[in-house]
């Protein structure tokens, strides 16, 4: 027996009579036959010989040959557009995709072909505008029903696994705070901001003023509204540029869930811009998204809701440092809590479904239930992990001996 019949041994023997059932067999195998099932138009069904985690309804002769061009886009694209139908449980569906992926060096190959074929886009100025705008300016009212109170959109942090969600992002930037030993009086610089939290968090709760960058405008207009609202506009300044036009010296550096968007050219630029912005005294922090290995985005995420994103290996991380001369201080992986925050959005965006929909259409809800289906997926499986690097120039001597000031 090869290794292709090895591969299609788990599915049924009889269900590979048709044409379309062979071809699904092959499709199964490119994906390392994870337990699905898949149910034809015509009812021909292709199942495993363990109990499917889900059935695929397939609508068309038309929509199956689709599928097989590029399974690793058109998959998503024929659930979004309602051609195929999944019944039973989307992330554990997209949890054995990712645990059955090649991995090691046949892994790596083709991603490495799937980034030159299908490049992400690029993040110069304009670029960068772009992109972001195709993401973060689609409705802060949108946002606003799954993201919870504080309106971050980035990895929360539980201190206990039962931390409602807004505990857990006020958690979270606690956490950024105490590693960046931020203390009355200090100034913050900070790159990419969402809807502004952060900025207020740091300026109601430690006392500092913060200059914060974003490119992203209804998110500008929101947070200037925000800190106008909660009297602190005198301490936090909203700032509709890009992080390449930061200027002065602070002391601190933050960029919470910004790295994802500056593309690796830009890797060597923003540790000059980190640099120069924190001096031979001050201290940074930079939390992303990222990968064990380099390898590009999930390729529809990346053509369907993040162009121009791509989350970065430690090592790529360091061109960002090195170059630079800033000595890294700590690293923080909390992958599992960036599974937790996304089932807590996945949850609320569930539950607003008809909101959603009045706004936009239902192929925009099922684009987005795939979306947070698959990252939750990816950070289960650990295909993705959340990175927080804390940084100094290599000068500084005035840094902590332990970690303790991080759970006092």
């Amino acid at each position: 027996m090869n290794v292709a019949d090895e591969r299609m041994k788990p599915l049924e023997k009889a269900s590979a009579q048709s044409v379309e059932a062979r071809l699904i067999r092959r499709l199964l195998a490119f994906f390392g036959n994870p337990p699905f099932e898949f149910v034809l138009w015509n009812g021909d069904r292709v199942s495993p010989r363990t109990d499917p985690v889900a059935t695929i309804h397939v609508s068309s002769r038309e929509t199956l040959y689709d599928i097989l061009r590029d399974p690793q886009i058109r998959v998503a694209d024929a659930y979004s557009d309602g051609r195929v139908r999944i019944d039973g449980d989307l992330v554990a569906l997209v949890q054995e995709v990712y645990r059955n992926a090649p991995r090691g060096e046949a892994g790596t190959l083709l991603q490495r072909v799937a980034r030159l074929l299908h490049p992400p886009k690029h993040n110069t100025l304009a670029g960068s505008r772009e992109n972001i705008h195709h993401h973060y300016d689609i409705g802060n009212d949108f946002y606003a029903l799954w993201l919870g109170r504080t309106m971050a959109y980035t990895c929360a942090y539980y201190p206990a696994p039962d931390v409602a969600l807004d505990a857990a992002q006020v958690a979270k930037m606690d956490h950024v705070c105490r590693k960046l030993w931020l203390k009355p009086g200090d100034t913050v610089v900070e790159a990419g901001f969402g809807w502004g939290a952060l900025a207020l968090h740091m300026a109601q709760n430690y006392g500092v003023k913060v200059k914060a960058f974003n490119i992203a405008h209804e998110q500008v207009m929101f947070a200037r509204e925000r800190a106008r609202a909660a009297g602190v506009g005198d301490r936090v300044e909203y700032i509709e540029d890009d992080y390449r036009n930061i200027a002065g010296q602070y002391d601190a550096f933050v960029s919470v869930g910004m790295l994802e968007h500056v593309g690796l050219e830009n890797y060597e630029e923003l540790g000059r811009v980190a640099a120069r912005a924190i001096g031979s005294a001050g201290r940074g922090l930079i939390h992303s998204i990222g990968r064990n290995r380099p390898a590009s985005l999930n390729r529809w995420i990346e053509k369907r809701i993040f162009p121009g994103a791509y989350p970065p290996a430690l090592s790529e991380m360091m061109h960002i440092f090195e170059p630079s001369a800033l000595s890294v201080l700590d690293v923080e992986n909390i992958r599992l809590h960036y599974a937790r925050t996304l089932g807590q959005w996945l949850e609320l965006f569930d539950a607003s479904t008809d909101k959603v929909l009045a706004m936009f259409d239902e192929k925009f809800v099922r684009m987005w239930r795939m979306y947070l289906s698959g990252s939750i997926a990816a950070f289960t499986t650990g295909t993705l992990q959340l990175f927080q690097v804390v940084f100094a120039s290599q000068e500084n001597n005035s840094i902590p001996w332990t970690r303790d000031h991080l759970y006092r």
